[in-house]
């Protein structure tokens, strides 16, 4: 049996679990994926919080994100630079989901 939500349970969802893993921006990025996907395959996702959670990632920057993933990939010259961000930022989309929004990025766990 499944129940259809709007953002507002989406975000309640999170709130009733207790889990402050998202900013409000992120919730909505996720939301608008997560929705994007069942539009797609036509299959309905379960409202998971703690797998949502465990699943993706928020950070403040892509570069911030590639030092908590590969230290030794970030601490490369090729990381450093005015491009820098766009380079992780592409290495990330190269591995798995990435959800970028105004304020920050997701990253689908690999």
């Amino acid at each position: 049996m499944y129940q259809t939500v709007n953002f507002y349970d989406f975000e309640r969802a999170f709130i009733t679990a207790d889990r402050d893993n998202f900013s409000y921006r992120g919730k909505k990025a996720l939301f608008d994926y997560l929705e994007e996907i069942e539009a797609e395959t036509e299959d309905g996702i379960e409202l998971d919080v703690i797998a949502i959670c465990c699943d993706f990632s928020e950070y403040k920057t892509a570069l911030e994100a590639l030092q908590d993933y590969d230290r030794g990939v970030y601490e490369s010259e090729e990381y450093d630079g005015v491009d820098a961000e766009e380079k992780a930022l592409a290495w990330f989309e190269d591995q798995t989901t990435v959800l970028s929004f105004e304020g920050g990025v997701i990253i689908q766990a690999f």
